[in-house]
């Protein structure tokens, strides 16, 4: 059976650096924050593997978190600038990294499957630092199981709920796992077969004005099914101090 999978990595540099990576079937990016008195001074996103020509452009928008306190909250990134104008996994990438910095969390992983569904049904599990930490019972957008997540539709209202209801850690956790059980479905799809980004306005190169000309990234999905181990190694040297973070990429004419 094919899996979705996705790793997050965040590690803190001696420096006082968080780099934080993400790497899943469709997407790769890194970001990078600095921080004094708990306040975010510098803030960087790099597109390693993207689906559409725009997405690396998304990284100049990511600054509008510069000046923001640090929060525990990962989605708080949302209340400091619209997500709509943002990719949405840097974004949620740097909420990551900013949460874990308001934690003194020195290493953090992740790890997330979706099974392939079968009649709109799938159990999504998530790992926390190589523990199981969440697994649902997901029937379309509705989460059956088990309690408390009983009766939340992934689509409606669950960021609120998670974040009033959950302590912050598990509501990062739940809200991780969400987004993977939500895009996972694009492996139901043949997305090469598409030219450009769909005029959307849900994030940075789905914007009108610039969806036409995001082009697809084609052959930029891939399959980590049978090979978990491959999700982030190619940014251990980054990790470890041994790579310098890559120059700004930015995205012309768009």
């Amino acid at each position: 059976m094919m899996l979705f999978r996705r790793r997050v990595e965040i590690h803190t540099q001696q420096s006082g650096e968080v780099r934080a990576a993400l790497e899943d079937d469709f997407h790769h990016f890194r970001v990078s924050i600095q921080h004094e008195q708990e306040i975010v001074t510098f803030i960087r996103g790099y597109a390693v593997r993207y689906p559409y020509t725009a997405c690396p452009g998304a990284a100049l928008p990511l600054e509008a978190l510069v000046g923001m306190p640090l929060s525990d909250v990962a989605h708080s990134v949302t209340r400091a600038t619209d997500g709509r104008h943002q990719c949405t996994h840097m974004l949620d990438l740097a909420g990551l990294a900013i949460a874990a910095a308001a934690r003194q969390i020195h290493d953090l992983i992740y790890d997330v499957s979706v099974p392939q569904r079968t009649d709109g049904r799938t159990s999504p599990v998530l790992w926390r630092d190589g523990r199981e930490y969440l697994q649902w019972q997901v029937n379309g957008t509705l989460i059956e199981g088990p309690a408390p997540y009983c009766g939340i539709d992934l689509n409606h209202g669950m960021a609120a709920w998670a974040i009033n209801t959950l302590e912050p850690e598990e509501a990062e956790a739940a809200l991780l796992l969400r987004r993977c059980t939500t895009i996972s479905r694009g492996r139901e799809y043949d997305l090469d077969s598409v030219g450009h980004a769909a005029k959307t306005g849900l994030c940075y190169s789905q914007q009108p004005g610039r969806a036409e000309q995001a082009l697809r990234m084609k052959g930029s999905t891939l399959d980590f099914t049978n090979h978990a181990e491959q999700l982030c190694a190619s940014d251990q040297d980054w990790f470890a101090g041994l790579e310098p973070n890559p120059p700004l990429q930015k995205q012309q004419n768009v």
